[in-house]
C-alpha cells in the first residue's frame, strides 16, 4: 500500500505542480496524498500522508469529500477559513482513479478578493443613491411647497430657493466626485509622466484656499522647496485641495477660541516628492483612520456634510495617489491635530 502510495504522489505532484491554484489529492482514508506548490504556501504546516483533517477542519468540506467518494460525482462549495486571517475558498472536489486505488482531487479558488470587491460595489451603489436621495427628496419637497401653501409667500420662497441651490451645489459636488472616481479607476494603471513641481502646487492652492481660510480663522503657513515629480498636475493640484481644504474646514476654531493655523510643507525624502498638511483640530481616534479613504466613510456624519463634504475626498486622494505610484500616510490622535501626507515617485534624472 506504502508503495502504491507513494508511487501515486510522485505522479499526482509532478501534474498538479503546473497548476496556479492550490491543489490538493487525498486517498480512500482522507490521507494527503499531494499538494502543488500553492497548496504547500498557503498551509505550511500541511504534511503528506497525514489525515487531512489535521489541517483542514471543516466539517461541509469534509462531508462533501464523503459523498464524491460515494457517489463519484463531482461537487462544488464555498468554504470560510478563518485562520490565520479570514478567507473565503470557492472549492471543486472531484475524484478520479489509477489501477490500484481510489483518489479525490481539491481545487481550491481564493474568493476573498472578489466577494470583497463586489460587496464594495454594493455598498458603493448603496450609498451612492442615498447620497443623492436625501438631497432630492429635500428639493422636491421645496418645490412642492412653493408650488402649493408658500405660492404667494415671498419671504419663504427667498428662504427656499437659498436651501434649495445648497442642495443642488451639494449633488452636483457628489456627481463631479463620482465622475472624478470612475475616470480615475479606468485609468488606474497608468502613470503620468509628466514633471510637476509639488511646490507651486503648494503655492497656487494657498492663494486660492486663503479666503476660506480667512472666513474660517486659520492662518496658513507655507513651507516649500522646488520638487520635481512625475505625475499629472490637474490630479496633484485636486490631491492638495483636498487635503488642504479638510485642514481648514475640520480644525476651525469654534466662536470664542483663538485663531488655528494650518501648515502646508513640500519637499523631498527617500526618492519621494511629498506634500504634508498639518492642523491643530480635534485630531482622529486611531480606529477611524484605516476608514478614512473609504469611499463615503466619515467620522462625523453630520458634521462632514454641514461643511459641504460628499464624503468621496480622501477616496480620491487615495486613487490618484494610487495611479501615481505614491501614497498616503496619515498620523493622528484625539486632541493633537492630524498630519496628511501624500507621496509621490521623483521624477527621474
Amino acid at each position: 500500500m506504502n508503495e502504491t502510495f507513494d508511487a501515486v504522489a510522485t505522479v499526482v505532484a509532478s501534474l498538479i505542480d503546473a497548476m496556479p491554484e492550490p491543489v490538493l489529492v487525498i486517498d480512500r482514508s482522507v490521507r494527503l496524498v499531494a499538494a502543488n506548490q500553492s497548496a504547500r504556501a498557503m498551509f505550511p504546516l500541511m504534511k503528506l500522508k497525514a489525515p487531512l483533517a489535521s489541517t483542514l477542519r471543516a466539517v461541509d468540506l469534509h462531508d462533501a469529500i464523503a459523498r464524491v467518494f460515494a457517489t463519484g460525482e463531482a461537487e462544488d462549495l464555498s468554504w470560510r477559513d478563518r485562520v490565520p486571517v479570514e478567507r473565503l475558498f470557492q472549492v471543486h472536489v472531484a475524484a478520479f482513479y489509477s489501477d490500484e486505488a481510489r483518489f479525490v482531487a481539491l481545487h481550491l479558488h481564493d474568493a476573498t478578493e472578489s466577494r470583497r470587491l463586489e460587496q464594495a460595489r454594493v455598498d458603493f451603489v448603496a450609498n451612492a443613491s442615498h447620497e443623492l436621495r436625501t438631497p432630492l427628496a429635500s428639493l422636491l419637497g421645496f418645490i412642492e411647497t412653493l408650488q402649493g401653501p408658500a405660492r404667494g409667500d415671498a419671504a419663504a420662497r427667498e428662504r427656499f430657493l437659498s436651501i434649495m441651490l445648497e442642495q443642488a451645489r451639494r449633488m452636483a459636488r457628489l456627481v463631479d466626485d463620482l465622475l472624478s472616481l470612475s475616470r480615475i479607476e479606468q485609468s488606474l494603471h497608468v502613470q503620468p509622466r509628466a514633471s510637476v513641481d509639488l511646490a507651486s502646487i503648494a503655492r497656487h492652492v494657498r492663494d486660492a484656499l486663503t479666503p476660506m481660510a480667512e472666513e474660517n480663522r486659520i492662518r496658513l503657513e507655507l513651507e516649500t522647496r522646488e520638487t520635481i515629480v512625475r505625475g499629472d498636475r490637474d490630479e496633484l493640484l485636486r490631491v492638495a485641495e483636498n487635503l488642504v481644504e479638510n485642514a481648514i474646514k475640520y480644525s476651525a476654531p469654534e466662536v470664542n477660541q483663538p485663531e488655528r493655523r494650518v501648515w502646508v510643507e513640500v519637499g523631498a525624502r527617500e526618492g519621494m516628492g511629498f506634500l504634508s498638511v498639518r492642523d491643530e483640530g480635534p485630531g482622529i481616534a486611531p480606529e477611524n483612520i484605516p476608514r478614512l479613504t473609504e469611499r463615503f466613510y466619515r467620522v462625523d456624519v453630520g458634521q462632514s456634510r454641514a461643511k459641504g463634504g460628499t464624503g468621496l475626498g480622501l477616496a480620491l486622494v487615495k486613487h490618484i495617489l494610487a495611479r501615481h505610484r505614491g501614497r498616503l500616510n496619515i498620523q493622528a490622535s484625539p486632541g493633537r491635530g492630524a498630519v496628511f501626507t501624500a507621496c509621490v515617485p521623483l521624477e527621474a534624472k
